[in-house]
């Protein structure tokens, strides 16, 4: 009857391990990506592909169609 219980705590486990090992290497990757992204944009001025589209929606928390020159340069500089 405890078997679920048993599969479930595991997992938790599992879980947490591999946050625990995979967390700091993806920081670095998302800390890598976005310099990246910066350089391109740098490069050139909207409208951009969708890859860098979405990562700037994601830094502005709004949709890619309301992003305005004006806050890619923002996000640029900062």
């Amino acid at each position: 009857m405890g078997a679920r219980r048993i599969r479930r705590e595991q997992r938790d486990v599992d879980q947490a391990e591999s946050r625990r090992v995979n967390g700091p290497r993806k920081a670095a990757e998302r800390a890598r990506r976005a310099e990246a992204i910066k350089g391109l944009i740098k490069k050139s001025k909207l409208p951009f592909t969708p890859p860098i589209m979405s990562w700037l929606s994601g830094q502005l928390d709004k949709p890619s169609r309301l992003i305005t020159q004006a806050e890619v340069d923002k996000v640029v500089a900062g």
